[in-house]
Order: structure tokens, then sequence, then C-alpha cells
């Protein structure tokens, strides 16, 4: 099986798998106790934590959560309930169209709360403009939040204007920062930014909330009061420590990722010349190949071609039977949407596998 969904999760490291072991196995005693395994398993959880925040803009903290979802639902629900207390007038949650579902999801859920949900437009590269982002903040702004790398069509938004713009509104930015967390510069002026484990190389179940100093959120879950009242439940020091080890192979090994990546983009840039790019083709992360080709069934096409795992756009919305909201924002036409494919690759992909795959795919849609 060749493996190209790296946008919906990474292979697991085997360094990261080893840092996990002897906190599954050997060493399994609650992080919040204050007996001496208690105190160990916690100062592992303060490494992983210092790793964490090492990739992350100086002045600010990390909180362990569940996974992104978890973290982009605290943001997003806890920064627009301050804001309404701070200024009654604060009501207004802008985001993309192009916004994965949870934070898309959890923007459009807070209108039963009395607050307004604004779903901004994106040209036909999938990039804002700030312009008219601009335009759309006001007095009335409580939260702005914006993906720094689309998961379905890999454009970079610019983030820092976008953050700028926010704070002159008197809005908070919040950053999903899973796609491109040790890939792509995160913005130094954002407020929050969120990140998920299984997206670097890392394991499932855990992420991130990178918090500005001295922005303190209403929890919107109660209990115990671990990571300082704002989500509470005991953590896993394993999984604390496969994020942990998975952010410091990001830094060390940032060069060396990013040159393969640009290899694999080249050469399959080069086998799919006959396949239109969605999205920008220059504000893009290159481990991202959102393709598509006229008259193709894109659903057929990977019930033909078995032995390629790629994907139809978001693993969270597949078997929907909907084209891509984020395709749609676009511009395209069902029909356009419809014959889109995503391919993702890199740290372990092989140019083998690109030249593999690439004839498997371009045999079957020719049959087509």
């Amino acid at each position: 099986m060749i493996y190209l969904d790296y946008q919906a999760t990474t292979p697991l490291a085997p360094e990261i798998f080893e840092a996990m072991t002897p906190w599954l196995r050997d060493y399994f005693a609650n992080p919040h106790s204050a007996h001496r395994p208690g105190r160990a398993a916690a100062a592992a959880v303060e490494v992983a934590r210092g790793r964490v925040a090492a990739l992350m803009p100086s002045g600010g903290r990390v909180i362990f959560t569940s996974g992104a979802t978890e973290a982009l639902n605290i943001a997003i629900v806890g920064a627009a309930r301050l804001a309404r207390v701070r200024d009654p007038r604060r009501v207004r949650v802008l985001t993309p169209e192009t916004e994965h579902a949870a934070v898309r999801d959890t923007v459009l859920a807070l209108e039963a709360e009395g607050f307004e949900s604004v779903l901004l437009p994106v040209e036909a590269d999938g990039l804002l403009d700030p312009d008219a982002v601009g335009a759309a903040l006001d007095g009335r702004a409580a939260l702005l939040a914006v993906m720094l790398v689309n998961n379905e069509i890999g454009v970079i938004q610019p983030v820092e204007p976008l953050a700028d713009l926010a704070h002159e509104a008197g809005a908070l930015f919040l950053c999903d920062a899973v796609q491109g967390f040790g890939r792509v510069t995160l913005p130094p002026s954002a407020d929050m930014i969120a990140v998920s484990g299984h997206k670097i190389y890392g394991p499932k179940g855990i992420g991130a909330l990178w918090l500005r100093d001295g922005l303190d959120l209403p929890p919107i879950l109660h209990g115990g009061g671990q990571e300082g009242g704002l989500r509470p439940g005991t953590l896993s020091p394993a999984l604390c420590a496969g994020l942990g080890e998975a952010a410091r192979l990001m830094t060390v090994r940032a060069t060396e990722d990013a040159a393969h990546v640009e290899a694999l983009w080249t050469r399959a840039r080069a086998l799919f010349s006959g396949w239109m790019l969605n999205g920008s083709g220059e504000a893009r992360y290159h481990g991202n190949l959102n393709l598509r080709r006229d008259g193709l069934d894109a659903a057929r096409l990977m019930s033909e071609c078995r032995d390629v795992a790629f994907s139809l756009g978001s693993a969270c919305a597949s078997g929907s039977g909907r084209p891509s909201h984020v395709l749609r924002a676009l511009g395209l036409a069902d029909r356009q949407a419809r014959g889109s494919i995503r391919l993702g690759f890199g740290r372990y992909t092989t140019l083998a596998e690109i030249d593999e795959a690439a004839h498997k795919i371009n045999e079957a849609a020719a049959r087509q």
C-alpha cells in the first residue's frame, strides 16, 4: 500500500513510539499524584510541554488537550464568551468559509448562545483578501479564527497581517496551526494557537492549545482543575511525551523534511502535469497536492486504485456524499469538486512511491 494521505494523519515516527513505550509499559502513575512515581510522570509531562512551547511564539503557555478539536472548541467558545463579558457588543465570531469543521461548526454552534457567526469568502485561489476581512471586522467583533495551512488544499493564509487586523478592531485572533505546525512560520501576534499530535508524526488523542500570557479563558469543561483549570482531566504521560518528542523532531529534522517534501512535490507536479491545481500555486505548503481533472469521477478513481491511499478531501467529511465545502468556496462547480483528489506526502514517502502512485492514478483516470 502506498500511503498518500498525510493531511488525514501521519505515520507514527519510530522515535516517538520508543519515547512513549516506557510510559505505557513501566511508569503508569497518575501525573497529578503527589508520590514519587506521580512526580516522575508529572516531570515527563512538563518536559513535553517545554518541547511543544519551543515551537510556539514567546510569551505564552501550553495547555494539553485530547486533540486539536478540543483545543479549538476551548479557544473559540471561551474567547467568545470572554469578549461578550468584557463588552456586550462583542458578539461577532468570524472565520473563513474554508475552515475545518472543528472551527466552522463550533463558530456556527455559538449562534445558539446569541452570537453572530460570519463566514468570510475567499478568493478563487483559496486565500482571504485582507481588505475584505478588515471591512468585516468592526466594534462587534469578538474573535477571528483562521487556519494557517488549509487541510484540504494546502494554501497558506496571511495569518500575521490578519492577526493585526483583528487586534486593530479589538478582537482576539485564533490560529488553527494543525497542518502547519513545525513546517510553516506561526503568527507571533496570535492570541491562541491549536495543534495536534498525529499531524506531525505523533500519536492520536493528544493536542495542545497555546495561549498568550495574560489571556485567561473561561473553561468549557469542569472537573479536577488540571491544566490551570482550563482543561480538567487526567493527562496521559505517554501521549504528552509523544507530542513532545514529535515537536522536538520537527525542529531537529526541519531542514531535511522540507527538502524531502520539496523533492516529492517537484516529482509529483511533473507526473500529474495534465491535472489542474486547486488553490494558490504560490502560497501553499508543498506536502499537499490537491488536483482536479475534467470529467473525472474521483470516487470511482479511488475504488480503482485500492493500493494507493489518497483522499477526496477532509477525512472528517469523507463519506458524506457532498462536494467539499472548501472547493465550492473557491467557486468550483460540483462536477469539478467531484473530480478532485488530495495527495498528501511527507517524511516517509519515497520518490519511487510517487512514481508508482502517479502511474496507477493516471492510468485509472485515463480509462474513465
